[in-house]
C-alpha cells in the first residue's frame, strides 16, 4: 500500500516576523498620520477664513469711496476734506488739483447745473438712509462670523462660528515729508487713524477666533485704503 503525503502551506517564521514588524511600525505611525490630518484640517479652516476675508476686502475697494460719491447721475467728484493735505486741495478756483489737465474729469465740482461741490462726510458707517443696503466703503463697518462646519446639533461637526471677521474703516492721515507738488517720491503711507477727514481712508479687515485650537487662536489683520480721486469718463470719439 502507498501512502501519499499531501504538503500543507505555512506561514514561515520569518515572514510571521516580518508581519509582526510591519503591522508595529503601521501602529505606531497612526497618532502622527492623525495628528498630521488634524493639522491640515485646522490649517484649512484657518484659509477658508482668510479667503473669506480676503474676498470681503476686494468687495470692500469695489464701492464708492464716500456716501457723497454714489449718486449715478453725476460723475464722482472730489470731495472737500477737513484736515488734508494742502497741496491735495484745490487750487484756487479752478475747480482741480495742482497738476489737473483742464480736460479731466477729476474735479471738484459736480457735473450738474447747480455747479456745487461736496465735504467727504464725517461718519463712517452704515448711514440711515441706506436701508441696511451698502453703498459706499464705509458701510461695511461692523463684525461677521464665518460658520465652517454644521451646526451645535450635529453630531460630527468640529468648528462652529469660530472665526470672527471685523472691519473697520477710518481716515488716516495722507500727509507726505516734502509735500506732493516738490517731485518727492511717495514710498509709504502710515497707518495713523485721524479724526477729521482726509483724503485717504483706510480698510482694515481682522480674523480672530475663539477656537481652543492653538492653530486657529491667532488675530490676522489685513489692510488696504482707498483715495479721494472721483471718478471719471471714458471719451466718446465721434466719428
Amino acid at each position: 500500500m502507498i501512502y501519499s503525503k499531501k504538503f500543507r502551506p505555512a506561514v514561515a517564521m520569518v515572514e510571521l516576523i516580518f508581519a509582526i514588524v510591519i503591522m508595529g511600525i503601521a501602529m505606531m505611525s497612526a497618532p502622527l498620520l492623525i495628528s498630521t490630518a488634524g493639522k491640515g484640517s485646522t490649517v484649512a479652516i484657518q484659509q477658508e477664513g482668510i479667503n473669506e476675508a480676503s474676498t470681503r476686502m476686494a468687495i470692500i475697494m469695489s464701492y464708492a469711496w464716500d456716501e457723497n460719491d454714489t449718486d449715478e447721475m453725476y460723475i464722482p467728484p472730489i470731495l472737500h476734506v477737513t484736515n488734508g493735505h494742502t497741496d491735495l486741495d484745490e487750487s484756487g478756483d479752478s475747480e482741480r488739483r495742482v497738476g489737473t489737465p483742464d480736460a479731466s474729469q477729476r474735479t471738484f465740482l459736480i457735473s450738474d447745473s447747480n455747479s456745487s461741490e461736496l465735504n467727504a462726510s464725517t461718519l463712517l458707517a452704515m448711514d440711515s438712509n441706506d436701508n441696511n443696503e451698502e453703498d459706499d466703503i464705509d458701510d461695511f463697518v461692523g463684525s461677521i462670523s464665518l460658520t465652517l462646519v454644521g451646526s451645535s446639533t450635529d453630531t460630527d461637526y468640529i468648528e462652529k462660528d469660530t472665526i470672527n471677521i471685523k472691519t473697520e474703516i477710518s481716515y488716516i492721515s495722507d500727509n507726505v515729508d516734502g509735500g506732493y507738488s516738490n517731485g518727492h517720491t511717495i514710498n509709504f503711507i502710515p497707518f495713523q487713524a485721524n479724526a477729521a477727514t482726509t483724503n485717504i481712508k483706510e480698510i482694515t479687515v481682522t480674523l480672530t477666533s475663539t477656537s481652543d485650537i492653538e492653530e486657529l487662536n491667532k488675530t490676522i489683520v489685513l489692510r488696504a485704503f482707498s483715495c479721494n480721486i472721483g471718478g471719471y469718463k471714458l471719451e466718446e470719439k465721434v466719428f
